[in-house]
């Protein structure tokens, strides 16, 4: 059952996906989505929202979780109760191998181990009759992206909330775009989902980690740096020609 702090942080997290649903028409009426899941807390509230999102809007919308699982096979504990959570929700469901061809040099990079789980998901949504793939990215991805650009590539640019892929038979959305991580953090918390499996050890010295630390100090000593960002990223968008 659903507990009152969670309800009124869901209401409010709820707003905010909707704001990002109306400004770049994410989701419209007969959509199917795969939402992906990899098991931490911002999948899993990313999926919950938009299954509260299902019960509020008049749109018909189909969601379908899909978990990859590393190549090295699932960790059999986390799949149990991952597949008992998404039962007890009600939401049809899939769990997907990372297929990776045997002559890739291991480990793979943080790059070609995201572009073999995306490939899994285009490739699952399309098996599956999906037109659309949600990923949990939130606001301080889409700033620590912008971090990563701009130092390693000169560019100001990031995630977009919206982008058409295979001249638009598969669309990936961002939904989550306008929610700070601290708050879906609080949410995850409130939630109860299950305990998410063993984090990748390279999650804590890639190039993201480092941006993503710079961030928080940012944060620390001037609170809005966040938001000066994105707001940056939005102007910037809006004055490139075209």
């Amino acid at each position: 059952m659903e507990t009152v702090p969670e309800r009124a942080l869901g209401e409010r997290l709820l707003k905010k996906v909707n704001k990002a649903a109306h400004e770049y028409d994410l989701i419209g009426d007969g959509d199917r989505i795969v939402v992906a899941v990899s098991g931490g807390g911002d999948g899993l509230s990313l999926l919950q929202l938009l299954q509260k999102r299902q019960r509020s809007v008049p749109e018909k919308v189909d969601l379908v979780a899909v978990h990859v699982y590393d190549d090295a096979g699932p960790d059999e504990r986390f799949h149990k109760d991952l597949e008992t959570w998404f039962q007890a929700s009600g939401v049809e469901y899939a769990f997907e191998p990372l297929e990776v061809p045997a002559d890739e040099p291991r480990p793979l990079s943080c790059f070609r181990c995201a572009w073999h789980r995306r490939k899994a998901l285009f490739l699952t949504a399309d098996r599956l009759n999906c037109n659309k793939v949600a990923f949990g990215h939130h606001a301080d991805d889409v700033a620590e992206t912008a971090l990563l650009n701009l130092f390693y590539s000169g560019r100001l640019e990031s995630m977009e909330p919206r982008v058409e892929f295979f001249g638009g038979k598969i669309t990936v959305i961002r939904p989550l775009v306008y929610v700070p991580k601290e708050e879906l953090t609080r949410f995850a918390q409130a939630s109860g989902f299950p305990s998410p499996p063993p984090r990748c050890p390279n999650s804590l010295t890639s190039r993201r980690a480092r941006m993503q630390a710079i961030l928080q100090e940012l944060e620390r000593d001037h609170p809005g740096a966040r938001s000066n960002l994105l707001r940056a990223l939005r102007r910037a968008k809006k004055m490139e020609p075209g």
